[in-house]
């Protein structure tokens, strides 16, 4: 019988089918590695058998999304801790080792190996109910707004074969009036023969606002084409297609965008990120997914790093003072503070004053906004610190 460890690592291959689960123990050699289902009771049945193999197990593994989510949640249920090992990593540190073949069973031993090595990996902590529904919630988001940008983009390309006149009169992504038109007129010819009268009428019936205006543009863009292209009717239906795909989508998401208002705003500290200027429920419900507890952030600095707003040095012999861009960061973390800070300059107020400073100072346009990002995420991790709105006006200090 093999004897018992003090302390064993097993890294995780993870996938959506399967898990590929490795155990090391401190000299490195492998002490159990198997294919695991992603199914409850195969994944109960490994929780069973590794913990026999040593006092204490230390668990890492390469994905911590959807795929992964049925393995964290029973590891949390079972008081099992696990940290993250990126990609990037496991694919540097399999260079190191001997061999060049690329197998789950080996690159479950490279996690295992390259946890037991290093000791400064973030731990995956379960999300609480309300971040997992923000989570769902805002990924289905980005997902509509998605496909809401490539049928825009298809309406506008077919629209441009048959009628390019009408395609340059209005901006289709934020006139609604203008989809409306096109789910029951979209050649010229129609449009000339509906006249104006009518044609008011037809979108005032329909909600349409400044439905004349509408109307006008419509015949003066219609009158300055005369002839019938090639394949007008096919595109003429697709177009009308994709415009009243285009209206059921923008309801959807008026829904979803509900969803997520309602939901971000029955978090504790909801009304203190909505406080800083530039963070509505969306961007808000955005950061408490991507930033996760920010008890793990030590100080500003550590949600700013985290962010991508710090630069790292790359220094080497002479050259000193060598500042880049990072490449290891949180790109949804970034995106909620550089989009915040870019709606904060629109009113004016100390975020404006600053970017302006910064202009001022010589800046390009996207280094004051990141440079005012970053002064955000400081002031942002200070009122959650602290647990206050956001003011204008510095917080009274007391006398030591």
């Amino acid at each position: 019988m093999s004897k018992r460890r003090a302390c064993v690592w097993a890294g995780i291959d993870a996938g959506k089918g399967h898990h590929w689960t490795a155990a090391v123990d401190e000299t490195g050699a492998t002490l159990w590695s198997k294919k695991v289902d992603n199914d409850e009771s195969a994944i109960l049945s490994a929780l069973g058998e590794i913990p026999d193999l040593a006092d204490e197990v230390r668990w890492a593994v390469d994905i911590s999304g959807t795929a992964s989510a049925l393995l964290l949640a029973l590891l949390a249920a079972h008081g099992q801790q696990a940290v993250y090992v990126p990609g990037r990593t496991v694919n540097r540190m399999a260079g190191a080792y001997r061999g060049e073949a690329k197998t789950d069973a080996r690159d479950a031993y490279i996690i295992a190996e390259t946890a037991r090595h290093r000791r400064d990996f973030a731990t995956i902590d379960v999300p609480a109910q309300l971040a997992a529904e923000l989570a769902l919630l805002t990924a289905h988001r980005s997902d509509l707004v998605a496909d809401r940008v490539r049928m825009i983009n298809r309406l506008r390309d077919v629209l441009t074969g048959v009628f390019p006149a009408l395609e340059r009169s209005f901006d289709y992504s934020a006139h609604k009036g203008a989809l409306v038109l096109l789910t029951g007129y979209q050649t010229p010819a129609a449009i000339r023969r509906r006249g104006r009268a009518r044609l008011t009428a037809w979108l005032a019936n329909r909600g349409v606002r400044g439905a004349d205006a509408v109307a006008v543009t419509a015949l003066e863009a219609a009158r300055t084409q005369q002839t019938a292209l090639p394949g007008e009717e096919v595109a003429a239906q697709i177009v009308a297609d994709l415009a009243e795909q285009i209206l059921a989508l923008d309801e959807r998401l008026k829904r979803i965008e509900k969803r997520i208002r309602e939901t971000f705003r029955s978090h504790p500290q909801a009304e203190i990120i909505e406080s800083l200027p530039g963070m509505g429920p969306m961007l808000g419900a955005e950061f408490v997914v991507a930033a996760g507890d920010l008890t793990a952030y030590a100080d500003a600095g550590h949600l700013a790093s985290a962010a991508g707003l710090v630069p790292v040095p790359r220094d080497s012999g002479r050259r000193t003072g060598n500042l880049h861009r990072p490449k290891r960061y949180s790109r949804r973390l970034r995106r909620v503070f550089y989009l915040s800070a870019q709606t904060s300059i629109i009113r004016e107020g100390p975020n404006r004053d600053f970017y302006l400073k910064k202009r001022g100072e010589g800046c390009k346009h996207v280094q004051a906004i990141i440079a005012l990002a970053r002064r955000r995420a400081s002031v942002l991790w200070a009122l959650l610190r602290d647990g206050r709105m956001f003011t204008t006006a510095p917080p009274v200090t007391q006398a030591a």
